[in-house]
């Protein structure tokens, strides 16, 4: 009689854990590929990241030619003035 008591105090666990793995094991394919998709998209990030501080800095070039030409269109008019 002890024996069943201690089988079923072992075995009945281990069928639960394993009834609560299999759902996760057979679904390990599609969040291994879904892991891949996150990968993919975060070095995409990563590089849209990098054109944008490119495109940004380039910007801040392009103001700064802006300012420096507006200054000499005033001073171009007040000599004209």
């Amino acid at each position: 009689m002890l024996i069943w008591i201690v089988l079923a105090v072992v075995l009945l666990p281990l069928v639960a854990l394993a009834l609560a793995v299999r759902p996760v094991l057979t679904r390990l394919p599609q969040l291994r590929r879904a892991a891949v998709a996150l990968q993919r998209r975060a070095s995409e990030a990563e590089s849209l990241r990098e054109t944008a501080e490119a495109l940004q800095q380039r910007a801040e070039g392009i103001q700064h030619q802006l300012d420096t030409t507006q200054r000499r269109l005033e001073l171009i008019k007040a000599k004209r003035g």
